[in-house]
């Protein structure tokens, strides 16, 4: 017998009257209707198929046609409503964003705010980076005007590109942007649909909201639609293809075993994009990289203009919960054996060698120096070393960090003083970066930035974008990098 939908009121630290309905649903495929609506329509399914106890758990998060969309390029935020629904929201958002003094330009409009936050001012101190203007500055005010204690589902989801570690670190860029790329796309959505696979439940999250004497009751929810496109644009490659040429590869990592013989770095992370055209839709490519390696950081995610990812991330970046902050940084890899005895053999393959410990440790001890600006000192521990995790191709070995967040630091804090990994970037993290930007052939776009969620009760759950495709006019293209050290072999 089927629940009666219950019904949970309360207002947020902005003033926003926020009434939100729990309509039960049948578990068995609940998650499936999102997946084939994702193909067309906006929105965001974050998909756990990978149990690890005390690290992972196996949960379904998703929606689609969210009523607001929020959009960076460099310093510029955009913000729109994408039904009216969203206005109602946009108005009090202009009104929460007006006196933000990270902001040197406000424009609005009917159903759009545009942002310029000004450049940050040189010199300051590591343990305030996190603070500096921007782009999340304009996710900081979003957040306060939606804050409560007493919703875990409600927040912005989407992904977070690799640029955005830019807006901090002073990287010389040689590589060129498209005019097209964006460095984050967020919904925030009026309808969640939540299934716990552990409790084998399925519950839809169903809001509305007042603000400023404005009621989104009675509104539609549909938005216009965003299908995939598998027309490739005239010239496209017709065969499979690489970013880099022959050998070309090969003399990247010759280069960073220089850099490593010098002392200017210690580890690099090099990577490289692959592409070729792709008829299947997302919705057929998530379920079979869903069947096929099933992982703790699943996604699919409709970033409109024809722009898609699929994700079969293995790797946490940051997750809160209250004041914990936690991460799991993997290196060392090897490939799974033919059957258990052969896995055990690889497994003790990999936990001998000294290049792949060394590779997890100087990750690690990055990972604790991240924590140590933003956390109560003597908080910062591994409490997971070297733990073996098995995918369906793959054997890793694993940390667990974490620590407690400080007095006035939050979330986003927690989110930025880690940007980005330094298991997608190297070490020294600044130094590296820059070596990324000096040696790879293409932008990063999505690569090594994160896609996840910031939910309005203060916490954040966000996985690493590796092992995903990003599929735009019918071409699918997937980036992969390797950890080099010294003693890498070109």
């Amino acid at each position: 017998m089927t629940e009666p939908p219950k019904t949970l009121t309360y207002r947020t630290r902005g003033g926003i009257q926020v009434e939100r309905r729990l309509i039960p649903q049948p578990y068995e495929g609940a998650a499936e209707p999102v997946v084939d609506a994702l193909e067309r329509r906006r929105g965001v399914l974050l998909s756990s198929g990978f149990d690890y106890p005390g690290r992972y758990t196996r949960w379904d998060l998703g929606f689609v046609d969210p009523p607001v969309m929020l959009t960076a390029r460099d310093r510029t935020v955009r913000i729109d409503a994408l039904n009216p629904r969203g206005r109602v929201l946009l108005r009090a958002m202009a009104d929460a964003l007006a006196d933000l003094p990270a902001l040197e330009r406000l424009e609005t409009a009917p159903g759009l705010i545009l942002c310029r936050v000004r450049e940050a001012a040189p010199g300051f101190q590591e343990e305030e980076r996190s603070r500096q203007p921007s782009v999340f500055s304009v996710l900081r005010a979003v957040s306060r005007l939606f804050e409560s204690p007493d919703d875990h589902r409600l927040g912005l989801y989407g992904a977070f590109g690799y640029d955005l570690a830019f807006q901090f670190e002073p990287i010389r860029r040689r590589l060129e942007r498209a005019g097209g790329q964006r460095d984050m796309v967020l919904y925030l959505p009026d309808e969640v649909l939540v299934v716990d696979h552990v409790t084998a439940t399925a519950t839809i999250h169903h809001y509305e909201f007042a603000a400023a004497g404005e009621r989104t009751h009675g509104l539609a929810r549909t938005t216009a639609p965003s299908p995939y496109d598998a027309s490739p644009p005239d010239g496209a490659v017709e065969r499979p293809e690489c970013d880099h040429g022959p050998d070309e590869y090969a003399a990247a990592v010759e280069r960073a075993r220089g850099a490593f013989r010098r002392g200017d770095l210690f580890e690099a992370v090099l990577s490289q994009v692959f592409s070729e055209p792709c008829p299947n839709g997302p919705a057929t490519l998530f379920r079979r990289l869903r069947r096929a390696n099933p992982s703790p950081y699943g996604a699919l995610v409709n970033l409109g203009d024809g722009e898609f990812l699929v994700a079969a991330s293995p790797e946490m970046y940051v997750r809160v919960e209250g004041r914990r902050i936690e991460t799991c940084p993997i290196s060392g890899t090897i490939a799974r054996g033919a059957d258990p005895i052969a896995d055990a053999a690889q497994i003790l393959t990999l936990l001998n060698s000294a290049k792949d410990a060394a590779e997890l440790t100087m990750c690690t001890d990055v990972d604790r120096n991240d924590k140590s600006r933003i956390c109560e000192p003597g908080t910062v521990r591994v409490i997971g070393r070297r733990q073996v995790e098995l995918y369906s191709r793959l054997i890793h070995t694993v940390d667990h960090v974490e620590g407690t967040l400080r007095e006035g630091f939050d979330a986003l804090d927690g989110f930025l003083s880690h940007a980005w990994a330094v298991t997608v970037t190297g070490a020294p993290k600044r130094r590296a970066m820059q070596f990324v930007e000096d040696n790879e052939k293409s932008p990063r776009r999505w690569y090594g930035g994160a896609i996840g969620c910031l939910t309005f009760d203060g916490g954040m759950n966000t996985g690493l974008t590796l092992r995903t495709i990003r599929l735009h006019r019918g071409i699918a293209e997937v980036r992969v990098g390797a950890t080099l050290l010294f003693d890498s072999d070109p």
